[in-house]
């Protein structure tokens, strides 16, 4: 454990020296078996301070680091801004922004430094901040923050603390009543400690301390704040526990469990009774198909077996085609990855970012995937302009997604809100694409347009196609669509309301293991769905299938995005440009690689079960 303990602060002790922290004297350690090793000494009060930031370890009046992140209005999660946009007390020293890695500053993290002076285990009793002389513009700008509900968010030791800016009160009189608004001018921080490290911390405001900034003129304000400690016994590795349990909103864990079960049970029963009716029905198929007599022989061929010789004719627009199935895949298996870590404990409460940086990452690392299964299939189904299909699996995904981000990106510059990346954080995402991404689509491609094997169909096709024969309007694409997406999206309806206000509210999904079940079933249901449609659509001689599973697999896809809308407008208080434009552009983004990751599912169970049942025949 020494021996652990020597190693982990020697490695921090020489990242400190990396980023110019510290100075390289040269010291000795002795290890718990005896042997001297060289050690890089410490040199300054910041980089002590940074080795106690590290293991959230502090020592008596030690200082514990307090960032201010970010503004703005609650109903808008989207719509961030830095906190000294409002005039706010700034350090005496100038103002330090903290170095946040590619995570954070997605998420639209900004974090400076604060004049607090928080010391560990030091209370403090009305202890003034500053005093400052609002002006009219200062004014204006503080009571649009208090209409709109603003709320400040700051991190005390890595622990996330909110609260709000001020209160709009309704003064009635006679005639039409009077809105005055009221700022905030006193913090209360509550912290409770367990031996040398911070447990917890909330922060409160005082109501009866505020300043009346409703009318024009200049206002003098004192700010000022206070700080109780408490000793705790919470373990220091259960601190983040809280935010699993409570958030702004609160978590009815026993309704969310209620309705994931009440879901469950309802798909399996429609999708068991499905089942039983496929199943029946190919039993009555295969006994009609495979009888000997005569006048079986002697009967005209009708339903699926007619068109065994059209059933496996390549889709028209094959590029495009395989690029759709190997986008998709690569999707899918991104976002199993995803559940793998979430599922190990990576992405515990405000860990923040992680999952952002985590889905880049691993955007990047299975870009192979898309670009070997789109180069494969597009060789086995006879395509030659293979470097075309790599570019178009390349691009699939990642240019509607650019193009939405271009545009949403130019909206948070318009606001000026911490959303829009800086310059340095889009070149760092377009390095990653194109060392990463893009050469790993191009190496998988070459590696599947080298692969061997070839498409084995177990009934030979014709030279020339078979008409399909005129079919009613509900066989026709969108009505066949809508049916297949209704089953699935009905499996993930209730668990869809959680997820959107984690990701567009203020709520906390820590889930996870209910969330990949949810998805599990997702993928079941989509499955089966679209077979069960495909052989519908065999049956009465329609052979044009190929994209038709695609398709119809990724209709979910469309319902979460009609979905949208509805919790937009009926559960959500989002308002403004921004705040619309970032929803249902992000949304957009999501549904559209949802719609390409289903869609591939649903096209790979209808192959399995198309080249089952005419294996099970006999056709020429």
């Amino acid at each position: 454990m020494a021996l652990r303990t020597c190693s982990r602060r020697a490695a921090l002790a020489l990242a400190l020296l990396v980023f110019g922290v510290i100075s390289p004297v040269t010291a000795s350690v002795t290890s718990a078996a005896g042997t001297t090793k060289p050690e890089i000494r410490l040199s300054g009060e910041a980089a002590r301070r940074l080795l106690s930031a590290y293991d959230h370890t502090y020592k008596l009046r030690e200082t514990v680091p307090l960032y201010a992140n970010k503004v703005g209005p609650f109903h808008n999660p989207s719509e961030t801004y830095q906190y000294y946009d409002l005039p706010f007390c700034e350090p005496v020293d100038g103002k330090v922004s903290k170095r946040e890695d590619l995570g954070e500053v997605l998420e639209g993290d900004r974090m400076s430094s604060t004049p607090y002076s928080v010391p560990f285990r030091v209370d403090r009793d009305n202890e003034s901040l500053c005093h400052r002389t609002l002006g009219a513009k200062d004014l204006k700008r503080f009571r649009k923050a208090v209409k709109d509900d603003y709320y400040f968010q700051m991190y005390y030791d890595d622990l996330p603390i909110w609260g709000f800016i001020g209160k709009i009160e309704k003064i009635l009189k006679p005639g039409a009543p009077e809105m005055r608004y009221y700022l905030f001018t006193h913090v209360h921080f509550d912290i409770a400690y367990n031996g040398d490290r911070v447990i917890e911390i909330n922060v409160s405001t005082d109501p009866l301390r505020t300043v009346d900034i409703t009318d024009e003129h200049s206002v003098d304000v004192e700010f000022s704040y206070s700080v109780k400690w408490k000793e705790t016994h919470i373990p220091f590795d259960r601190r983040m526990e809280k935010y699993s349990r409570y958030s702004f909103l609160p978590q009815h864990l026993e309704i969310h469990w209620f309705s994931i079960v009440n879901s469950c049970v309802t798909v399996l029963l429609l999708t068991g009774f499905l089942a039983t009716i496929l199943m029946r029905v190919l039993k009555n198929d295969f006994l009609k198909y495979t009888r000997d007599d005569d006048a079986a022989e002697e009967a005209e061929e009708t339903g699926w077996k007619y068109i065994h010789g059209d059933v496996f004719r390549f889709p028209r627009h094959v590029s495009l085609f395989c690029a759709v199935i190997g986008t998709g895949t690569q999707l899918f298996a991104m976002v199993l990855f995803v559940f793998v870590l979430a599922l190990v404990g990576v992405f515990y409460p405000y860990n923040r970012g992680a999952l952002l940086t985590a889905c880049i990452v691993l955007y990047a690392l299975t870009a192979g995937i898309a670009g070997y299964v789109a180069a494969n299939n597009y060789r086995l189904m006879g395509g030659q302009n293979w470097v075309r299909n790599v570019l178009l699996t390349g691009f699939l995904f990642c240019g509607p997604m650019f193009i939405v981000f271009s545009f949403l990106n130019t909206v948070a510059i318009a606001y000026r809100s911490t959303a829009a990346l800086p310059f340095g954080t889009i070149c760092v995402i377009i390095v990653i694409w194109a060392l990463v991404t893009f050469p790993l689509t191009v190496l998988g491609g070459i590696a599947g347009k080298n692969a061997k094997g070839e498409f084995n169909a177990p009934c030979r096709t014709t030279k020339y196609p078979r008409e399909i024969p005129a079919l009613p309007w509900y066989r026709s694409t969108i009505p066949q669509m809508v049916m297949a997406g209704f089953l699935p999206f009905s499996a993930i309806y209730i668990e869809l309301y959680y997820i959107f206000a984690s990701v567009w509210g203020h709520k906390v999904y820590t889930i996870y293991s209910i969330l990949f079940i949810v998805f599990i079933i997702l993928v079941i249901v989509t499955a089966f769905i679209t077979i069960a449609l495909t052989y519908f659509q065999l049956a009465v001689e329609d052979h044009g299938w190929w994209w038709r599973a695609v398709l119809c697999g990724g209709s979910t896809g469309c319902f979460i995005y009609g979905y949208c809308f509805y919790y937009y407008y009926a559960r959500s208080d989002m308002s403004g440009f921004m705040q619309t434009s970032f929803f249902f552009g992000y949304m957009w983004t999501i549904c559209y690689g949802f719609f390409l990751m289903l869609g591939n599912i649903g096209f790979r169970a209808s192959k399995l079960f198309v080249m089952h049942i005419y294996k099970a025949i006999k056709c020429e």
